[in-house]
């Protein structure tokens, strides 16, 4: 009885633990970029973007940040700029113009105080940092991995109901990603973004 007393007391520690570690490394730990929803609908929003200031990196889609995209970026935010700052993480992370291509662009998000107090310049030459215009965007929300066949379906959903919306695409789109690479497949929030013309 002793031991199944101590067995339950330990799991329930780890427990409280797990939950709470991941918690902090979680999305909800980081800012997000702000944005105005003007329509929702199940899976599908409207949403009005300011521009946002991005740090961003070639990548290949496959590599889902394996190709070193990602440590580029986290390099960059970790002190590899001209001051050695260190910035914050925040969420999403962006990846443009890789959906039939198979490559294009990674981009994270610089926090506002970043952006208000001068955004340092990066070291590496393959890091450079852009502005993302702002504008309206139609957004699907969806959960899972993010690779090739999911985004090609969220993005087939998301252009038809664009359509039975009567609005038109500009053709540009981009995937979000909000969660680390630790986060179970059915907790993850993942997006689909089409800019509107």
């Amino acid at each position: 009885m002793h031991g199944k007393l101590v067995i339950c007391v330990v799991i329930g520690v780890v427990g409280v633990i797990a939950y709470f570690g991941w918690k902090l490394t979680a999305r909800g730990a980081y800012e997000t970029a702000e944005y105005a929803v003007l329509l929702k609908d199940g899976p599908f929003e409207i949403r009005e973007y300011s521009p946002l200031m991005l740090v961003t990196t070639g990548m290949r889609f496959e590599s889902q940040g394996d190709d070193g995209s990602f440590m580029r970026l986290f390099r960059y935010i970790s002190g590899a700029n001209q001051p050695q700052q260190k910035i914050a993480m925040t969420t999403p992370v962006f990846m443009e113009d890789m959906v039939d291509a198979g490559q294009g662009q990674m981009g994270f998000v610089l926090p506002k105080r970043v952006t208000e107090q001068g955004i340092p310049e990066p070291t590496a030459d393959n890091v450079q940092i852009r502005t993302r215009s702002g504008g309206r965007f139609a957004v699907i929300r969806f959960a899972g991995r993010i690779t090739r066949e999911s985004v090609s379906d969220a993005e087939r959903a998301l252009l038809t109901w664009v359509d039975d919306q009567g609005l038109t695409a500009d053709g540009h789109r981009e995937v979000a990603g909000y969660d680390p690479p630790w986060t179970p497949g059915p907790l993850r929030r993942n997006e689909v973004l089409v800019r509107l013309r």
